[in-house]
C-alpha cells in the first residue's frame, strides 16, 4: 500500500500560532524547559557513566533543558522580527515543521558543543557523538513537540469553540432591500467607485488600500482601491452578510462553500477560486454564531 501524504493540507495557509508570537515566547520557553527537566530527572533517558560527569546529574539535566528553551526563544524571536520587517502574515504547517526541524538541528549541535563542559571523555569531539546528539534530539524532540501540541489543543479546546462539523453553504441570497450597485466614497473624490455587491467574494486589506475579489460569471477579477477596510466596511452596513473574519479580510458569507480547520482558526473556500481565506482564532466564535444566524434565516 503506497504512503500518501496530503501535501495540500501542509501548504494551506493557517493563522500564525500563538505559542510562537513574541508576547507568548517566554511562556512557551518556560513550559519547554520544565517539561524537559522533569522528563530527564524522572526517566534518565540517556546512559550516564558517573566517573565521566563533571558535575551533579541534576545540573546536567538543567543545562540540557535550558539549552532548548533558550534556542526556542532566540529562534522564534528572530523569526518574528524578520516576519514583521517583511510584513509577512502567511503561515503553513509545512513552514512550522521545517522551522521545528531546523531548531532540532541547532539543539543537537548545541548539546554536542556542551559535552566538554559536562563530561570528561576523550571522544567528545567525534563525528559519532555529533550524529548521536542530533539523532537523539530529533527522536526526543518529535515526541515532546507532539506531546505539547496535544496538551495545548486539549486546554484550548476546553475554552475554545467547537469546529463546524458540517458546514452547509448558504443557498438563499440576501434580501434585495437596497440596490446591489453600490457607490463607494473614498477620501479622494476622484477615487470613488461603483461596485456590484453581489459579485463580491471577499475583500483583503493592504494598508490604506483594499483588494476586491469579484466573480463575474466564470471570470475572477481583482481590483485595488484606495480606501481602508474599515472605511469600506462602514459603507456596506446594509449588507450584513459580509463578515469581518480576520483583521485583514472581509468575506461574503453567501459565497463560502467549505470550511476547514479547528478551534484555532478556520479556512474558508469558494467555488470560484482556489484562494482560501482565514478566520482568526478570535473570530471563530463570532463566525459560528453568525453562520448559525444566517442559516436559521435561510431555512425559515
Amino acid at each position: 500500500m503506497p504512503l500518501y501524504i496530503n501535501t495540500e493540507h501542509l501548504r494551506n495557509e493557517i493563522e500564525y500560532p500563538r505559542r510562537y508570537q513574541s508576547q507568548n515566547l517566554i511562556k512557551s520557553s518556560v513550559v519547554v524547559f520544565l517539561s524537559i527537566l522533569l522528563f530527564l530527572l524522572a526517566f534518565k533517558p540517556f546512559g550516564v557513566y558517573d566517573p565521566e560527569l563533571r558535575m551533579h546529574y541534576f545540573f546536567i539535566c538543567f543545562l540540557h533543558a535550558l539549552a532548548p528553551a533558550l534556542l526556542l526563544f532566540i529562534y522564534f524571536r528572530t523569526l518574528n522580527y524578520f516576519r514583521l520587517l517583511k510584513n509577512k502574515t502567511e503561515w503553513t504547517l509545512l513552514k512550522e515543521y521545517t522551522c521545528i526541524g531546523v531548531l532540532f538541528v541547532f539543539i543537537g549541535v548545541t548539546s554536542f558543543l556542551m559535552r566538554d563542559l559536562l563530561y570528561t571523555n576523550s571522544n567528545n569531539w567525534s563525528w559519532n557523538y555529533l550524529f548521536e546528539e542530533i539523532r537523539n534530539c530529533f527522536v526526543a524532540g518529535i515526541f515532546f513537540y507532539f506531546f505539547l501540541r496535544l496538551s495545548s489543543f486539549y486546554f484550548e479546546s476546553k475554552k475554545g469553540s467547537p469546529f463546524i462539523l458540517q458546514f452547509i453553504p448558504l443557498q438563499t441570497e440576501p434580501e434585495k432591500t437596497v440596490t446591489t450597485n453600490l457607490f463607494i466614497s473614498t477620501q479622494v473624490k476622484q477615487d470613488d467607485f461603483s461596485l456590484d455587491i453581489d459579485q463580491l467574494l471577499f475583500v483583503k486589506a493592504d494598508g490604506n488600500y483594499i483588494e476586491l475579489t469579484k466573480s463575474n460569471g466564470d471570470q475572477i477579477v481583482t481590483e485595488v482601491k484606495r480606501i481602508s477596510l474599515t472605511q469600506f466596511e462602514n459603507q456596506i452596513t446594509d449588507y450584513p452578510h459580509f463578515f469581518r473574519c480576520h483583521r485583514t479580510y472581509l468575506v461574503n458569507m453567501f459565497k463560502v462553500e467549505k470550511v476547514s480547520g479547528n478551534s484555532q482558526g478556520y479556512l474558508l473556500s469558494f467555488n470560484e477560486t482556489n484562494v482560501k481565506i482565514p478566520v482568526s482564532r478570535k473570530q471563530v466564535d463570532s463566525f459560528n454564531n453568525y453562520y448559525q444566524e444566517l442559516r436559521s434565516k435561510s431555512i425559515t
